[in-house]
């Protein structure tokens, strides 16, 4: 983009009273800036790390590292034999929310998968007993299931179908269920990426419809006093916020969940607690969060083996 769309400096009025803030994130995606690469180290650190490694920032996890910008970690050895992930740091902020969990979990879901960041992070920071990584669309099945056996991320099965699908055949059943929304990936431009139509109301809408159809889906497969991590990496206040509200007045025995290491990106947009970085602040693309819990008492169901078996689950192993 060589200067901004009338749709994207409306955007960044809906998003910004101030005008040089306006100003510092249209830049961020016209005029798109290299970030620092990221990593999840998803077995033991080295104790000399062969990366040059920035300062961690307050809400870094410590099985995380963020590299100087040169860094190439995917070219390193290390990389292919599976002992971390690369990751953009934006990924890393959304996340974080899952930190704030103090439970022990039995069962985490992750319901829109590929390629498998959150689903990594979700196991290294929460060490569950059991990983359902589901992804609907077929052709990013692959990337998923080599991320998962590369990074040794068991015991762990992937899936491959509609969200439901699951509400109908495993309600209640899950202690943590990710939903990291297919959105209109605005982010991508912050990369120097391209996101056809991304700004236009009608893409927009469709994929908040979208994303409300797969959150009020994860919903039910949420169990008594269970989670839902709810995030994208897009800005537009529809596929964020306001599917927020949405879901609040529609599932009102969920309620969101303070994050108290992310308080100074508090979205202004809304009061309830949801969590925004944007790529001026140079830390990553951008991303939205917030974390839900199911307020009901009771117990997770537990689910059958036959019905895994059923749902064509494949086991990582």
């Amino acid at each position: 983009m060589e200067k901004p769309s009338n749709l994207l400096l409306k955007l960044s009025r809906r998003l910004f009273e101030n005008p040089n803030i306006q100003e510092e994130f249209i830049q961020a995606l016209i005029n798109p800036q290299p970030f620092s690469p990221c990593i999840l180290w998803c077995q033991s650190r080295p104790d000399i790390s062969p990366f040059s490694v920035e300062t961690p920032t307050n809400w870094q996890p410590q099985f995380v590292d963020r590299l100087l910008l040169g860094e190439k970690p995917g070219k390193h050895p290390l990389h292919d034999q599976g002992n971390f992930y690369c990751l953009d740091f934006s990924s890393v902020f959304a996340a974080t929310t899952l930190l704030a969990i103090s439970q022990s979990i039995n069962l985490i879901f992750d319901m829109c998968a590929a390629p498998g960041g959150k689903s990594i992070f979700a196991w290294k920071a929460l060490q569950p007993d059991l990983l359902i990584s589901n992804e609907v669309i077929g052709k990013r099945l692959g990337m998923l299931i080599s991320n998962l056996k590369r990074c040794q991320i068991k015991p762990s099965f992937v899936a491959n179908r509609d969200s439901s699908i699951f509400a109908e055949a495993i309600p209640l059943s899950s202690d943590l269920v990710l939903v990291d929304a297919p959105c209109t990936g605005q982010s991508l431009l912050a990369k120097g990426e391209t996101a056809p139509g991304c700004f236009h109301p009608t893409n927009i809408n469709k994929c908040a419809n979208r994303q409300k159809r797969i959150i009020a889906n994860s919903a039910q497969i949420v169990a008594p006093q269970g989670y839902l991590a709810y995030m994208t990496c897009t800005y537009s206040p529809e596929e964020n916020e306001e599917v927020c509200e949405w879901f609040l007045q529609r599932f009102p025995q969920f309620q969101p969940v303070p994050i108290s290491h992310l308080q100074e990106y508090q979205s202004h947009l809304i009061e309830i607690p949801s969590y925004r970085l944007f790529p001026q602040d140079r830390l990553g693309a951008g991303a939205f969060t917030v974390l839900f819990k199911n307020t009901e008492e009771g117990e997770p169901k537990q689910v059958d083996e036959d019905i895994y078996r059923q749902l064509g689950f494949r086991s990582i192993s």
